[in-house]
Formats: structure tokens, C-alpha cells, sequence
């Protein structure tokens, strides 16, 4: 089978495709033909080294068709999307034509979209709502803030707030996709700066916020919420780099709750891939409901050029591979 394989650490010029033998049936995995594939920027950060574990072949979501599926938790025919358990970290991922994925990673997912907008939804839809209704538990009527809203991980959550009744605030580094982001149903989009606490007129009474700018900004985020409120730290967007001498009891706002998510816990005891209603979300993106649909959309032979529309952050929403 061809796959993109990690030749060294480096920009986009290191990947390259490749003849490697399809993986193998496996107890407890299903082995699935590779239909289209999301872009994450992980998967940037695990091509320059950046990243603490990334496989020869990287790729932490795909959606295709179950090939074989040992312990028969998938029939072979069925339609999923898989998402983490190792994918393009400790196990070969979805940059290829044939993957093996954990089931406890692997999901049913029949729908009337294209390969090209179903790949748009699972890594970034599981994510946006494992944080906004488990983590934040936002529910209808409470303020939520989210900070790096133009991100397609933003612009998910975003949409599946509004639509479970929340007033949100969206930011953003640029004033001309404020109409973006109302154009989604935010109430209102605000500028994103690190002292945003101090600018914005709800400080002191926000239920919640999704921070995806990061260590840099999450202070901050504490720093907005009433007693009681929550703060899901749950992106990098203003890069890697830690939190200074960080000592909580000296920077932490009081009475406030800080949480943290990362999808590769999906498939874990307590995350289970199960819980999160991917066949409904995906029904509410055929309805029109959500805008999932991506905003680039490559061949497999495209990879370079994907990455690098990825690292220049000119897309503009998520961005998904499709094999012939």
C-alpha cells in the first residue's frame, strides 16, 4: 500500500509516499481502508520533532471502511471514522491507504456526506464536545468565552454552543473575521489580547472559557470567570513554551475551576470514543446545522503543499486529505 512516511524531522519537504506492507489483523483492532483523512496540528508539531512520540507514518484521524475486524466489533463494510489510540504516535496512522486502529478508537459513522466533509468531523467535533458538555458543562443560558475561535477546533465549538443555547464570545488575532464569527452565532467577537480579562465587559461573570491560545493566555482565562466558573485549557495556538515560574496559589484566581483536555485520551477507561454522539453530530452537519465542511481539501499526492498551507495558517477552517 502507499503511505506518507516521516523521513527525518524537518519542514514538509520530509514527507514522502511510499510502498510499505498493509498492516495486519489484529485481536481488539480494526483494519480499515483509508477513505480521507483530517489535518491536525499536531501532526505538524510531530514532522519538526516537537512532539514526544510520532510514528514513521503520522495521521491521528481518518473515516473509511472496517476491512477486517477480528473480535467482530465492526462487520467489514461498515462506515467509521477513527481517532487516536496511538494513531501516527506510537502506532502507524492515517497517512496511508490501510490503517489498524484500537475499536475502542473506532466509531459507526453512516451518513450521506462526502468522504471530504465527513473527515472534517471527528477529531475536531469529539474534541469541541468532550470539552464544552463534560469538562465546561455548558448548558443553555451561561456566558462561555472562546478564546482562538477562527480555528476549526474554534469555530466547532463555537457552533455546538450556540446551538445548545449558550451566549458566547468569540476572539480572535484579527478584526476582519469578526463578521466570521458572528456569521456562527456569536454574540459578540473580541480582539484577542493576553490581558483580555481586563478589556472585556463580562469579567466577573462568565460561566466558562475554552482557552486554545494556551499556557500564554490561561491565566488570564481564570482570571474572567465568576466563583464557580470553569476554564478547559484545551490548545497551543500561541505555541508550546510553559507557564514562567508558575505558582498557583500566587496566580490563580480563587474559587474558580481549571481543567485540561487533550484527545489522546479517546479510547481510554473514562473517555470512551462511544460517548461522544459522532453519528448525531454528523447527522446535524448533513441538516445544515453545523459548518463542518472543510475550507482546503488535498489529494494524497497534495501532503507537502497541505502542510504547508498548515504551518502559514492560510486556510481558514480545517483542511482534509482525500484518496482516489
Amino acid at each position: 500500500m502507499r503511505a506518507i512516511l516521516r523521513t527525518a524531522f524537518g519542514g514538509p519537504e520530509v514527507l514522502v509516499i511510499r510502498e510499505i506492507p498493509e498492516p495486519e489483523p489484529m485481536e481488539g483492532h480494526a483494519v480499515i481502508e483509508v477513505k480521507a483523512f483530517g489535518l491536525n496540528h499536531a501532526e505538524l508539531h510531530m514532522r519538526k520533532g516537537e512532539w514526544a512520540e510520532i510514528a514513521d507514518v503520522s495521521g491521528i484521524e481518518c473515516v473509511g471502511v472496517v476491512r477486517s475486524c477480528p473480535g467482530g466489533e465492526f462487520a467489514p463494510g461498515t462506515k467509521v471514522a477513527a481517532l487516536m489510540g496511538g494513531l501516527g504516535r506510537t502506532i502507524n496512522g492515517s497517512y496511508a491507504e490501510v490503517t489498524r486502529a484500537p475499536v475502542a478508537n473506532v466509531a459507526a459513522i453512516e451518513s450521506g456526506l462526502s468522504w471530504a466533509d465527513l473527515a472534517a468531523i471527528p477529531e475536531t467535533y469529539a474534541t469541541a464536545w468532550t470539552c464544552l458538555f463534560r469538562n465546561l458543562e455548558v448548558a443553555a443560558g451561561q456566558t462561555l468565552v472562546i478564546r482562538g475561535a477562527t480555528s476549526s477546533f474554534g469555530q466547532a465549538a463555537l457552533a455546538m454552543a450556540v446551538n445548545a443555547g449558550a451566549k458566547v464570545v468569540a476572539t480572535t488575532r484579527s478584526r476582519d473575521r469578526f463578521a466570521m464569527l458572528e456569521g456562527l452565532g456569536a454574540a459578540r467577537a473580541e480582539v484577542e489580547v493576553a490581558d483580555l480579562s481586563t478589556r472585556i465587559a463580562e469579567a466577573g461573570r462568565i460561566d466558562a472559557v475554552l482557552d486554545l491560545v494556551g499556557n500564554s493566555t490561561i491565566l488570564d482565562s481564570l482570571a474572567m470567570l465568576r466563583r464557580g466558573g470553569r476554564a478547559c485549557l484545551a490548545g497551543w495556538l500561541g505555541g508550546l513554551a510553559p507557564i514562567a515560574d508558575f505558582n498557583p496559589l500566587a496566580q490563580m484566581a480563587s474559587g474558580v475551576y481549571l481543567t485540561f483536555f487533550a484527545s489522546f485520551v479517546f479510547g481510554k477507561p473514562g473517555f470512551p470514543l462511544s460517548d461522544v454522539p459522532l453519528q448525531a453530530i454528523a447527522a446535524d452537519v448533513e441538516a445544515g446545522r453545523y459548518r463542518a465542511r472543510p475550507a482546503r481539501v488535498f489529494r494524497f499526492e497534495e501532503i507537502r503543499e497541505a502542510h504547508r498551507v498548515m504551518e502559514s495558517n492560510e486556510a481558514g477552517g480545517k483542511m482534509v486529505v482525500v484518496l482516489d
